[in-house]
């Protein structure tokens, strides 16, 4: 099973952040072969962190929520709140499979939170930009929650563009970069 997991920043815990870096990267190194995507939000500036995302295989909705609320920036009080839900890889593949490299141009986070029928299940015709793709699941996998997208834009509104407008309660956009040990 598939899992959307954005831990969103608690304001002023860069510091804390920071101190644990290797413990995070300790605890997600534990969870190599079934990581689909990670990486790091940023503010506007483009360098403060806002938070962390990560989209994982994992056997049940029991083991996502462990992934989650262990991590040791969790556990330390460095996140305001958690966003963990099912999730589909539309794509079927991970960043690491992404033809357009780790770096180069503006990658972003599009979360489209769900409100009505669902939208966007498809893959949009333009996904050469997309590193990852699927619909946000509740538990049971049977209702549709929303959209993560994970992609390479010019800009913001580039990004947003991917999600179908008027069919969200709420579409996000965030800046984010590949993550992992550097």
């Amino acid at each position: 099973m598939e899992f959307f997991c954005y831990h969103r920043d608690r304001p002023g815990s860069l510091a804390l952040r920071e101190e644990l870096l290797e413990e995070h990267w300790s605890y997600m190194d534990r969870y190599a072969k079934e990581l689909i995507a990670r990486g790091p939000t940023f503010a506007d500036d483009g360098e403060t962190p806002t938070g962390s995302v990560h989209i994982v295989d994992l056997p049940d909705p029991a083991a996502a929520r462990a992934f989650a609320f262990d991590e040791p920036n969790y556990q330390a009080g460095a996140y305001r709140d958690v966003l963990l839900r099912r999730w589909r890889n539309v794509l079927g593949r991970t960043m690491w499979d992404f033809p357009g490299g780790r770096t180069g141009g503006n990658r972003y986070l599009v979360l489209g939170l769900g409100e009505g029928p669902a939208a966007d299940l498809a893959l949009p015709l333009d996904r050469d930009e997309l590193v990852a793709y699927g619909p946000l699941l509740s538990d049971d996998g049977d209702t549709w929650l929303g959209t993560a997208a994970l992609l390479r834009a010019p800009d913001p509104d580039a990004a947003r563009a991917v999600l179908t407008p008027g069919r969200y309660a709420d579409i996000e956009v965030h800046d984010w970069e590949f993550g992992g040990r550097r």
